[in-house]
Formats: structure tokens, C-alpha cells, sequence
């Protein structure tokens, strides 16, 4: 009588002895396998190499652009500055203009609006009234 523990009789069992038994006929010969392996190991360590090299120059081509750039920054920052300075001397109308024009650095349309009137203070005794 059949033992129903034993686990030849488990399907999942059967199905692993199958997938083994494929693995084996599928396996290549002994040396042509370890040249195959020495052979892709062997391309995988050169392309390490290649990669570490680019890796290395364009590091250092973006060491030697770093002046470059700092130097473009300091100029478009200098730029920035005189754009938004006001006139000391200057007449209302020249700073009226000067804040309602549109900025068009980069494609970006910056507009400060000045709120200009008018203003009086509230009498504590006016206010009571409206309540």
C-alpha cells in the first residue's frame, strides 16, 4: 500500500523532478560551458573598464567647464541686478514704466505691480458707527 506521505506522490514534487531532469538534458558539455563562461566574464570586465573611463573623462570635462559656467552665472546675475536696480534721480514716470514693463529673461513674463494711492487712517470713533 502506497504511503500517502511520501513525497513522490505530490505533484509539486514530480513537476520539480521534470524541471530537473530537463535542466540536465539542456546543460552544455563540461569545457565548451567553462569557455563560454571565461568568455563572457571577460567582455563584462572590459566593459567595466570602458565604463570607468568614460565615467572618469566626462568628470573631468565637467571639472574644466566648472570656471566657464560660474563665469556665465556671475555675468547673467550682474545683468539680473542692473535690470531690477531703480533709478536714484529718477522720475515717477521712469519708475512707473520701469516696474509695469514685462521681464523676458528665459521666456519666463515677471511683472511687479506697484499699488500706488492714497491712504487714510480710520478713525477708532468712525469705526464704531458702522457696527
Amino acid at each position: 500500500m502506497p504511503d500517502p506521505k511520501d513525497p513522490r506522490h505530490n505533484a509539486a514534487w514530480r513537476a520539480a523532478q521534470q524541471w530537473q531532469e530537463r535542466a540536465r538534458q539542456a546543460r552544455p558539455g563540461g569545457n565548451a560551458g567553462g569557455l563560454r563562461l571565461f568568455f563572457t566574464w571577460l567582455v563584462f570586465g572590459a566593459l567595466m573598464i570602458v565604463g570607468v573611463v568614460l565615467g572618469l573623462f566626462f568628470l573631468l570635462v565637467g571639472w574644466a567647464m566648472l570656471p566657464i559656467l560660474r563665469y556665465r552665472m556671475k555675468k547673467r546675475m550682474e545683468r539680473m541686478r542692473a535690470d531690477q536696480a531703480e533709478d536714484v534721480g529718477g522720475s515717477f514716470h521712469y519708475r512707473e514704466t520701469r516696474y509695469r514693463e514685462p521681464r523676458s529673461g528665459e521666456g519666463r513674463r515677471h511683472e511687479q505691480q506697484v499699488l500706488e494711492g492714497d491712504y487714510e487712517i480710520k478713525d477708532a470713533d468712525r469705526d464704531d458707527e458702522w457696527r
